[in-house]
């Protein structure tokens, strides 16, 4: 089986069918500088994660719809003065990547004229939260909800399904299909519940998710079989273990010019750094080693190259601890279980 080496390889030097993330935002948003302008505009122009027309998601997959044009000098005028959107998201003390990522979009809505509500609560009594509707937008004259998630999944299959129970998330708390069925029976119904119909201006029109993100494989994820309801130009990234990212053969140590830790709220766009930031593969090693001898958590890193004081990204993925596979195959078949009634 192809090492973390080299996938990260094979994703740095992929070509043909499939466009890498990196690739593409380099191509369209390089002249950005700004962290959080980057983050809004990957959010904005990156390929869903989900496929809008597979039918297990029933027709409920939103899809953005931009004026490429429009978008493209609103960010280029953001990015010269980001002060609006640097005060919009420190008004909040962000700390969270999905509600970081929900103040990027609010922001975004708010400037189109769409925006009615969002985060709005509702409660059937004081202390009783039914839920809450991530955005409520005008589309002409109807309402509308979108349920806004932003999902990182390893991808971990023993076996032929490539079915979206097999995405799980790195610290092994939820799956892409246990999300997808929170979603779609039960956030998107929101708009039904009295409580809720007494707060709105008028009844939903459509209930969609919008749903963005990367998947992680162990397999060279430029190759790696599409899964039924995933979108075939989803973003894509590599994941191994921490003695697969020690192996000192591995081709990917050197198909990069080093390393950086991505901390969570820089998950969202392609990372672009400091040059001097950069760990050469010992280092990052090290820093693994230590990281892990105090904790289980995965760490998400991107492989950067040089490009005169600063680097960019080209490829990135998780290293987890070596008994994660099998941490997360025993959560499998508890699930399964629990699924069956036995």
């Amino acid at each position: 089986m192809p090492t973390s080496a080299d996938t990260a390889s094979a994703s740095v030097a992929q070509t043909g069918t499939h466009e890498s993330c990196q690739t593409r935002f380099q191509r369209r948003w390089s002249h950005l500088q700004d962290v959080h302008v980057r983050a809004l505009a990957w959010l904005l122009d990156a390929p869903d994660l989900l496929d809008a027309g597979a039918p297990q998601w029933r027709g409920k997959i939103a899809a953005l719809e931009t004026d490429a044009g429009a978008i493209g000098a609103w960010l280029a005028g953001l990015d010269r003065d980001p002060a609006p959107l640097h005060a919009f998201l420190n008004a909040a003390s962000v700390t969270r990547l999905g509600r970081y990522a929900e103040r990027l979009m609010a922001f975004h809505f708010g400037w189109t004229g769409s925006l009615v509500a969002y985060g709005l609560q509702v409660r059937a009594a004081a202390n009783d939260t039914v839920g809450e509707f991530d955005f409520l937008l005008r589309e002409g004259a109807l309402l509308i909800h979108y349920e806004f998630a932003t999902k990182f999944y390893l991808f971990d299959a023993r076996s032929t399904p490539q079915a979206a129970e097999y995405f799980v998330g790195p610290n092994l708390a939820d799956t892409l299909d246990a999300k997808m069925d929170k979603i779609l029976n039960r956030q998107l119904a929101l708009g039904q519940h009295p409580a809720a119909q007494a707060l709105l201006p008028q009844p939903v029109a459509r209930a969609q998710a919008l749903i963005k993100g990367w998947l992680f494989y162990h397999d060279d994820p430029a190759t790696s079989p599409i899964s039924p309801g995933v979108s075939p130009a989803h973003c894509r990234g590599f994941w191994c273990s921490m003695a697969e990212f020690g192996n000192p053969g591995r081709a990917g140590a050197t198909a990069s010019d080093g390393f950086l830790v991505l901390p969570r709220l820089a998950w969202l766009a392609p990372a672009r750094a400091d040059a001097l930031a950069l760990l050469d593969h010992a280092a990052m090693l090290r820093h693994l080693q230590a990281h892990f001898a105090a904790q289980a958590m995965p760490l998400m890193l991107a492989a950067m190259v040089r490009e005169g004081q600063e680097a960019r990204e080209v490829a990135r993925g998780f290293v987890v601890p070596d008994d994660w596979r099998e941490r997360a195959l025993q959560r499998h078949q508890r699930t399964v279980l629990r699924l069956d009634g036995t």
